[in-house]
C-alpha cells in the first residue's frame, strides 16, 4: 500500500489537530527514541543512555 501526497497532508494535518502545536516537538523526539531503542533492542545492544533501576539504588 503506497501514500501519496494528499494522504500524508490528511494524516500530518489530524495529527496536528490531535496533539497541538505545542506537543508536536516532544512526540516526535519519543517517537525517535523508541525507535532508536528497538533498532539497538534487535541488533543486542545493551542500553547506554538510561540506567536501570536496580543501578539507580
Amino acid at each position: 500500500m503506497k501514500l501519496g501526497a494528499t494522504e500524508l497532508i490528511l494524516i500530518l494535518v489530524a495529527i496536528l489537530l490531535l496533539f497541538g502545536a505545542n506537543r508536536l516537538p516532544e512526540l516526535a523526539r519519543a517517537i525517535g527514541k523508541s525507535v532508536t531503542e528497538l533498532k539497538d533492542g534487535m541488533k543486542g545492544k545493551p542500553e547506554s543512555s538510561s540506567t536501570s533501576p536496580e543501578q539507580q539504588e
